[in-house]
């Protein structure tokens, strides 16, 4: 998978990849309770949600199983109730540094890709969402679609997803 964009104008609204802490649970053991098992991936373009971007053939990897709704609510006391949810990512398998400070676009904003934004309230429930197929000005869609997310009273948070897999890529906190 190429993660590239048509814009590089900075984005106005700032993406988290998985906090640092989380990452240091999720290589030793992942959200569903199984052990992080490494592997060199053969082939590159693996979403990183540690890093927020593609793996390079080569790199040693993990596919774990992540809770990020659930992450978010303990940290706030939120009862997400039937919303929390886990599901697969790709993180390093090693502490890789994050994401490279200032770099512009939104990430893994491949032109054409299936995106789901889904609002969250402060209990962590769903209050909507919205599908974005991904166009050449990634940058300005991005910009649009969360506008409007966060334009919506209550909501705090929104998640982007791969609409293919379902898989989480990254969030969005209010303000």
């Amino acid at each position: 998978m190429t993660t590239t964009t048509a814009s590089a104008a900075p984005t106005t609204h700032h993406f988290l990849p998985i906090e640092a802490g989380a990452l240091v649970e999720l290589r030793a053991t992942d959200d569903a309770g199984r052990p992080c098992v490494p592997f060199t991936d053969d082939r590159g373009g693996r979403p990183l949600r540690c890093c927020l971007r593609a793996s390079e053939q080569g790199d040693s990897i993990a596919l774990v199983s992540y809770a990020p709704l659930r992450r978010w609510a303990a940290e706030r006391g939120a009862r997400p109730g039937a919303y929390d949810e886990q599901g697969p990512v790709f993180i390093h398998a090693q502490e890789c540094g994050g994401p490279v400070e200032g770099q512009p676009g939104y990430p893994f904003a491949r032109t054409g890709a299936l995106r789901a934004l889904r609002r969250y309230d402060a209990d962590g429930r769903i209050v909507g969402g919205r599908i974005l197929e991904v166009p050449a000005d990634a940058n300005g869609a991005f910009e649009r679609a969360l506008g409007e997310a966060f334009e919506e009273e209550g909501v705090v948070l929104v998640h982007v997803r791969a609409v293919e897999f379902g898989c989480f890529l990254f969030e969005v906190r209010r303000g």
